[in-house]
């Protein structure tokens, strides 16, 4: 266990004794805000050292380094109030955040918002503190460690069955934006972004294709948006973009983006790239759904994400959305909203993901949907994505891997020339527009060089279920036949 997962592990152990500190998200909430003030101040000695008029937003007795880092500073009690009574109150309400020197202050005004300590005892806050201190994330072997041991706390978070939300597999992440590949001065969005899964992957491409100065810095600094309504990932998320190079993510903002009337998004609102897994099988409040043209009014939010995604995009913009079963064969609104998509849109791809991606959250089948805007569908190329060799399933100490998408990678080809190289195979056939319209706009469509499959069309289980139905009835008449015989005798 490296010296990062120790101190971690530590951390946990001395919370649970603490009677204030009620289960794992009120400890990673605790936990995110305490890093987010050790990064913050890491970051900031690196920024005095290079930037000679550098000022912190942080009044200077609240700044970690003149309350945090003495081990046999305030404790108990002196502690509790201390950051009860000064420091939550001032980062929350007391910061100068106009201007432009304004803007890191309020990203920690945001990050504030709705943080809270929850810990009662003075005495156990010190010993975490301490520990805290002991990580240095201006030491690129503490903060990689740190980024990997950051994202199993991600993944401790999430639970089965919470209106949808799910952590994304960083294989998938990773496969969506290596295949999107966003330019350098691309404006790159996720309008649920959760805990900032796509956008680091974004940031990672575009360092790793792209940046070569500090300018290609700024502007990738720029290019990065996202939104998130709950303010516990959207805390995560931000300390998320500070450990990835992000020094002031003030585009990561804490709002519901379905909360807009769709009309008043403007062509200045638009952008390059969406990237995103909205959350599914959740409900919106009262009266979100007439922020939607009547057409298109839903409660789902999957559903009017997607007519979102779809305003929000520039012409020639590309998106790449995760998505369940129940958008391909949905009927109704799903209908409207699938021609609408391949009539305003090319859905070029769509990559069939197997069970047990997402587990051990939920066992629900999922598909990511590429598509540009502005020419429409003229066919869908549907790749299924298999388990690797000797795989069954996924779990959480076997997820899927980025390297299982290497067939894909290979078949993909180029939008450029319309995939001209692509061919099916196995796991790869195409569909024409003709043929998803006499469906009915139904885009679950098995793999035809695969035998028996499950369906999901509708009509089919409706026809199997009334099968099913019959062969019962035929069965247990020929009991009540064979019982009244045996009893006649």
């Amino acid at each position: 266990m490296s010296n990062v997962s120790g101190i971690i592990k530590s951390i946990q152990d001395i919370m649970r004794k603490d009677v204030g500190v009620d289960g794992d998200a009120q400890r990673i909430s605790q936990l995110v805000w305490l890093f987010f003030l050790k990064i913050v101040d890491d970051r900031e000695l690196e920024l005095e050292l290079t930037e000679d008029d550098y000022t912190s937003p942080i009044p200077e007795d609240l700044r970690w380094r003149n309350w945090a880092t003495d081990s046999e500073g305030i404790t108990g009690d002196e502690l509790l109030d201390f950051v009860n009574v000064q420091l939550f109150p001032t980062f929350k309400n007391k910061l100068k955040i106009e201007g432009e020197d304004g803007k890191r202050a309020l990203v920690i005004k945001n990050v504030f918002e709705d943080a809270y300590n929850y810990m009662k005892s003075g005495t156990l806050l010190r010993q975490v503190i301490n520990k805290i201190c002991e990580i240095d994330f201006n030491a690129s072997r503490d903060r990689h460690t740190f980024g990997s041991i950051y994202e199993q706390l991600l993944k401790d978070l999430q639970s089965a069955g919470n209106a949808g939300e799910f952590y994304t597999p960083r294989a998938v992440t990773t496969f969506i934006v290596d295949r999107i590949s966003p330019k350098l001065e691309d404006t790159v969005l996720d309008p649920a972004c959760g805990t900032g899964g796509f956008l680091t992957n974004v940031i990672e491409y575009k360092r790793q294709h792209f940046v070569k100065s500090p300018t290609d810095e700024a502007i990738l600094q720029k290019s990065i948006l996202g939104v998130e309504k709950k303010a516990l990932p959207h805390m995560l998320c931000t300390t998320n973009m500070i450990l990835h190079g992000i020094d002031v993510p003030i585009n990561i903002k804490h709002d519901n983006t379905l909360a807009r009337p769709l009309r008043d998004y403007t062509n200045n609102d638009r952008v390059n790239v969406i990237v995103t897994n909205p959350p599914f099988g959740g409900m919106e409040e009262d009266g979100i759904e007439n922020n939607f043209p009547a057409t298109i009014r839903t409660r789902e939010t999957a559903n009017l994400f997607m007519a979102l995604i779809i305003h929000l995009l520039k012409n020639e913009g590309k998106a790449a959305v995760v998505l369940p079963d129940g958008f391909l064969f949905g009927e109704g609104i799903q209908t409207r909203l699938k021609e609408k998509l391949l009539t305003e849109c090319n859905l070029h791809t769509i990559v069939r993901l197997p069970n047990g991606v997402f587990n051990p959250y939920t066992g629900i089948r999922t598909n990511i949907l590429f598509f540009t805007k502005g020419k429409q569908t003229e066919q869908v190329w549907f790749y299924e994505h298999p388990y690797p060799e000797g795989v069954v399933n996924y779990n959480k100490t076997k997820p899927m891997r980025f390297e299982e998408f290497e067939a894909e990678i290979k078949w993909w080809g180029s939008e450029e020339d319309g995939f001209s190289a692509r061919v099916e195979n196995e796991q790869a056939w195409k569909v024409s527009v003709e043929d998803i319209i006499s469906r009915n706009y139904n885009l679950d469509i098995k793999n035809p060089h695969i035998g028996e499959q499950n369906s999901h069309d509708p009509d089919e289980l409706l026809n199997q279920y009334k099968e099913e139905q019959t062969e019962i009835s035929k069965l247990r008449n020929q009991l009540k036949e064979i019982l009244a015989e045996a009893l006649s005798k």
